[in-house]
């Protein structure tokens, strides 16, 4: 039977170069995919968390009541703990207790961190945003961290006048 070209095969030898160019593009790729996994889920989360505050400061305004926002760790009441990182909650607070009452609403529930990330509050275990949109007492700053450390956290500073801006290493983690 005769052979012809198209009929052929790779050599083990192309095989084993092939290979051998593939590792180590893999090798060099990996850890830049990962920084990138991590870089992303971090800006990701600091996103959603930054949404949740402006929600809460909105709803201030346009219900012309105090409303909160708490760490919880079951959707339903706050847990009074600086560890935001199994989520939180944002509701109305008619009588600016920080507690949710009957009869105060439950706006959003945020959800628990994912990749082991923690959320920490150096301010408490809530923030509450007057009629005007104000956080007066409740400044502070918020750090979300990774494995990586506070090199690499996200930091998440609220100003008295309600005004969230987020800045990239530092914090506590």
């Amino acid at each position: 039977m005769k052979y012809e070209a198209a009929d052929r095969g790779f050599t083990l030898i192309e095989l084993l170069i092939t290979l051998s160019v593939a590792s180590i593009m893999l090798t060099i790729a990996a850890p830049s995919y990962r920084v990138f996994v991590q870089d992303s889920q971090l800006i990701a989360q600091s996103n959603s968390f930054h949404s949740a505050m402006m929600l809460a400061k909105s709803e201030a305004v346009k219900r012309s009541r105090p409303a909160t926002i708490c760490s919880s760790t079951n959707g339903t009441a706050c847990n009074g703990g600086a560890v935001w990182s199994n989520g939180w909650l944002v509701f109305t607070d008619t009588n600016n207790d920080g507690v949710v009452d009957a009869g105060e609403q439950i706006i959003q529930v945020g959800s628990p961190l994912s990749g082991g990330n923690a959320l920490n509050y150096n301010n408490g275990a809530r923030v509450t945003f007057a009629a005007s949109g104000f956080a007066v007492g409740f400044n502070g700053t918020f750090s979300l961290c990774d494995n990586r450390g506070a090199a690499k956290a996200k930091r998440l500073i609220l100003s008295n006048q309600g005004r969230l801006r987020t800045e990239t290493g530092g914090g506590t983690c």
